[in-house]
């Protein structure tokens, strides 16, 4: 994890404003998200050894570490971003660049703590360096398992980023409103990824006990539980929009095109869960190939192509939005055809 995160930051360091002019931003806003994006691709070390310590607290089944872990680094997170954005007390006003840097800070103060109870033995496993060699074998596995799962995870980055491109022609905006139904689908993602995330360490322990078939309720009682949830919350976005998108921006110029926006990515809401839940179980079960085979087909032969041609249509910018929720009720097709076909109970990685 270390070293993919080297990786990563010296390539988004070295490309960072070629990303964004991707984006057909004006120059003002390439000068500005050039020095922002550069300080989090400085960031991504401690970004991926903090996913790699929660993972492993997880999966052992610790999620009151990682949690509370997660409450520390997002309330410092948030505490600390007015004084470097604003300015505040003796800071400096850094504005952009202060949000980067405490965003950085705050991940880094996640990784510090998290291999701090890791090595201590505060959680269910104890990591002690002595002795350290790399292992091909486990190495192959975990490259056998991970890689699958970070095509996924990127190919749906890019596929974020030629939308976002899309979006771009119909004004700054429309990129706004976008922007912030991207905050508020994180937001609704966030207890999903919990309950999702338990759900496949339910999964991947009770295969281990040889019980395939508790194995599979987990994953079916997690996904009526996210169900659940989401409903009242899309329920919700459906009848106040308005109030929804003034949680994140009180910008009167938005209100109107996130107004739609938000309404029809309400509908996506509904069924986002047999996506998050049932890709978690099926992944913790070793399984990572499906899931990856799933996102390539409905972000780059859905979604993409759909959203270009709505974009052509009198649906305009709002297009973009209804690829998205039909991407979302294909996702869940798939994922629930794939789950009730049992396949991943007869998976081995060792």
């Amino acid at each position: 994890a270390g070293i993919l995160g080297l990786v990563l930051a010296i390539t988004g360091i070295l490309l960072d404003r070629w990303i964004l002019s991707l984006l057909g931003v004006s120059p003002a806003v390439l000068e500005i998200g050039s020095v922002y994006m550069r300080i989090n691709f400085i960031g991504m070390i401690a970004m991926s050894l903090r996913f790699t310590t929660d993972g492993i607290m997880q999966a052992s089944g610790d999620t009151l570490n990682p949690m509370k872990l997660a409450v520390i680094f997002r309330l410092t997170h948030v505490l600390l971003s007015p004084f470097l954005i604003f300015g505040w007390g003796f800071f400096p006003e850094m504005g952009a660049v202060g949000a980067a840097i405490t965003g950085v800070f705050s991940q880094s103060l996640g990784t510090i703590l998290g291999l701090a109870i890791l090595t201590s033995g505060r959680s269910r496993l104890q990591i002690s360096f002595k002795g350290f060699r790399f292992d091909p074998g486990i190495i192959w596995r975990l490259i056998k398992i991970g890689v699958p799962a970070s095509v996924m995870g990127i190919q749906m980055q890019f596929g974020q980023l030629i939308m976002t491109t899309m979006i771009v022609q119909f004004g700054t905006a429309a990129v706004a409103a976008h922007a912030l139904c991207q905050r508020i689908d994180m937001a609704l993602a966030m207890p999903l990824m919990g309950i999702g995330a338990s759900a496949g360490v339910l999964v991947g322990q009770n295969l281990g006990a040889r019980k395939p078939e508790r194995a599979e309720k987990s994953g079916w009682i997690a996904l009526a539980l996210s169900e659940s949830i989401l409903l009242v919350f899309g329920l919700l976005i459906l009848i106040f929009p308005v109030a929804v998108v003034h949680i994140f921006s009180t910008d009167p110029a938005l209100d109107v095109i996130a107004d739609t926006y938000v309404r029809i990515a309400a509908i996506g809401y509904i069924v986002m869960a047999f996506s998050m839940v049932l890709q978690n179980c099926i992944s913790g079960a070793g399984d990572t190939v499906p899931p990856m085979l799933i996102g390539l087909v409905v972000v780059w032969a859905i979604q993409i192509p759909l959203g270009w041609f709505l974009t052509q249509t009198e649906l305009g910018v709002f297009g973009v939005r209804w690829a998205v929720v039909a991407g979302a009720f294909i996702n869940m097709i798939a994922y629930t055809v794939y789950f009730k076909s049992g396949r991943w109970k007869t998976k081995r990685i060792w």
